[in-house]
């Protein structure tokens, strides 16, 4: 499978692990209306891979939304965000992107990795 020109990685950095089975959906604003484009899981390395595939990926604006209170929720502990979007501009569907998240019960952080 070839790789995705949109992936994620997400790390629990409370515990200092990867965050394995959150849910991310990735949706793209089509006439002032979010449509969802793909979505998945992440697996046991935090990474959820084959988003997109080149064909699907055009420039436009974007949100990553990530289940992140079912996430905790499965780890026994509260957390005060019930999930979190990031919304990106795709100006160049050419390159790679990479959103990372660095994430914990009551704070989150976001780049653009490589």
């Amino acid at each position: 499978m070839a790789q995705s020109p949109l992936t994620t990685h997400i790390l629990n950095t409370a515990q200092g692990v990867p965050a394995a089975h959150v849910a991310v959906s990735v949706s793209r604003l089509e006439n002032k209306e979010w449509r969802e484009v793909a979505r998945g899981v992440t697996n046991s390395d935090g990474r959820c891979p084959g988003l997109l595939t080149s064909q699907t990926f055009i420039s436009g604006i974007y949100k990553m939304k990530f289940a992140t209170d079912e996430y905790w929720q499965s780890l026994k502990m509260a957390s005060f965000y019930p999930y979190i979007e990031i919304v990106f501009n795709i100006s160049d569907a050419s390159q790679k992107y990479h959103i990372a998240l660095l994430l914990s019960p009551f704070s989150y952080s976001t780049y653009r990795g490589s």
